[in-house]
């Protein structure tokens, strides 16, 4: 019996070691989302884990804060930024104040439509998870903006599957200590979480388009991927709930756009291992463990078979790109001295080519940022955000709630996703227990099955992107384009290969 005990605290104290010192291949939108998990896997975790609300922040009268934003949008305009090819649209970058005591401020870039088709395209919010991590980075640069970096880390060039042809593109650097986002009062970047985030993002919308005021009115979405399954969620909360409080229409939020989300912890594990296990990366009897009571998040004595299972996890998941399970994986950071030939398809060491851009000094002066001189690097994740005070458990309730305001709700999955993969989506949409409208059948894009799909009443139409990885627009660009133009018609996706 002893030694059975003295087993269990040895592999005991081997995960919990493993937890933290496992090398993770990938970006750093991975390692953001595993260091969450791990956080919440050690016992005695503080991180709160109840519901979202967002009530008293509402009703406190001396919460909404507008800043004076007089001529401030022509000081941010980008004349040009360097390397960039040329082009037919405006952009805009700089700060907004969310807290003039605080010294707090959060960076934006903005891209609008072409100028042929700006004024009646909608406003489109993008933002990602970690939690910590850049929007400009990842939606920015590597995703749905006009531009990707090129391997020498100095020119860029065109996306041609921007999204900047069907909406004016608003990228944000949320919460402090996240890209050029920044604070004076160093507590701040301990004190941030799932509450705190949506709020600030709230102040800095309503401030921004003070700044921007030809865009209040205008038909306004928020898209986004990992864990902004939950600021986006709990932003149009947030949202709805001042509107309601106004009697009025502040922003006119119409829907919301939601890829490979973290959505539902207990839905995300037991599809993960089940995702894993059934394309051969873990073994059915580690997934079979890990689904177990004894393994649940939050349980601390765990069991032998438990931490075995879990060894086994991050044993074979440290060497593959869990973010795209069939992806290469980056073997150099260097930069080239000449740009590589480019694809649609992003680079593996993409990141790597963004960090080594928008740290240069004539980047961030054309793009009014850095203007304070912070005294770290700018990072596509965050390395000063020193704790996550909150992360609700689920935030299906919001999605529920938005259902019954006939919000527009479209969830998709890149299929080859291993860390939020679309058997988790699967499972967090079928705890909603929603009516289907139409049933499971295949989408097309320019001639081929984009993916599949499934709407569902209320106005929730859930769509997989086949082929597609964690970041769906850089490895399946086309297909995500497709995706959004349909999601910001209303129209549903196409069900035939001649259809546009």
């Amino acid at each position: 019996m002893g030694k059975a005990i003295c087993f269990v605290l040895l592999l005991s104290f081997h995960i919990i070691l493993s937890l933290f010192v496992v090398e993770i291949c990938g970006n750093e939108q991975v390692r953001a989302l595993h260091n969450l998990r791990r956080s919440k896997l050690r016992g005695g975790s503080e991180i709160d884990r109840s519901e979202f609300k967002v009530e008293e922040f509402v009703h406190d009268e001396d919460a909404i804060i507008v800043h004076p934003q007089e001529g401030l949008k022509e000081k941010d305009k980008i004349e040009r930024l360097p390397g960039q090819p040329q082009v037919k649209f405006s952009q805009y970058g700089s700060y907004v104040t969310i807290d003039k005591v605080a010294g707090n401020a959060f960076y934006y870039y903005f891209v609008e439509a072409p100028q042929r088709s700006k004024q009646s395209l909608p406003l489109l919010l993008w933002l990602n998870g970690g939690p910590g991590c850049s929007s400009f980075a990842y939606g920015g640069l590597q995703e749905v903006g006009p531009f990707r970096v090129n391997s020498d880390g100095k020119t860029l060039y065109k996306n041609n599957y921007s999204w900047n042809n069907d909406a004016n593109l608003l990228f944000l650097e949320s919460p402090v200590g996240v890209g050029f986002s920044y604070s004076n009062r160093s507590s701040d970047y301990s004190t941030y979480g799932d509450k705190r985030t949506a709020e600030d993002n709230y102040l800095f919308l309503v401030n921004w388009l003070e700044r921007f005021p030809e865009y209040k009115g205008r038909e306004f979405y928020i898209c986004g991927e990992s864990y902004a399954g939950h600021y986006i969620p709990q932003l149009a909360n947030t949202i709805l709930e001042f509107n309601k409080k106004a009697g009025k229409t502040i922003i006119n939020l119409k829907g919301i756009l939601i890829g490979n989300a973290v959505l539902d912890d207990e839905a995300d594990s037991k599809g993960t291992y089940d995702f894993l296990a059934s394309h051969a990366i873990i073994s059915d009897k580690a997934a079979y463990e890990l689904k177990q009571k004894s393994c649940d998040i939050a349980t601390v004595n765990r069991t032998s078979e438990c931490v075995a299972a879990f060894i086994e996890y991050e044993k074979d998941t440290s060497s593959i790109d869990s973010y795209n399970i069939y992806a290469p994986v980056c073997k150099s950071t260097n930069l080239t001295a000449h740009p590589k030939k480019t694809s649609p398809v992003i680079d593996p060491c993409s990141e790597s080519y963004v960090e080594a851009y928008v740290n240069r000094g004539d980047v961030q002066e054309a793009l009014h940022a850095n203007v304070t001189k912070l005294k770290y690097d700018w990072k596509p994740c965050s390395n000063v955000i020193t704790k996550w005070v909150d992360t609700s458990s689920t935030v299906l309730p919001l999605i529920t709630q938005f259902l019954n305001n006939s919000l527009r709700v479209w969830i998709f999955s890149g299929d080859i996703d291993g860390v939020v993969p679309v058997t988790s989506t699967k499972y967090s949409i079928d705890k909603l227990k929603l009516p289907i409208q139409t049933g499971w059948h295949p989408w097309f894009a320019y001639g081929e099955v984009g993916g599949y799909t499934e709407i569902y009443k209320g106005n929730l139409t859930f769509a997989t992107v086949r082929g597609g990885a964690h970041q769906v627009p850089s490895n399946q660009p086309a297909r995500a384009l497709s995706l959004i133009k349909h999601f910001l018609k209303g129209t549903p996706l196409p069900e035939t290969k001649t259809a546009p």
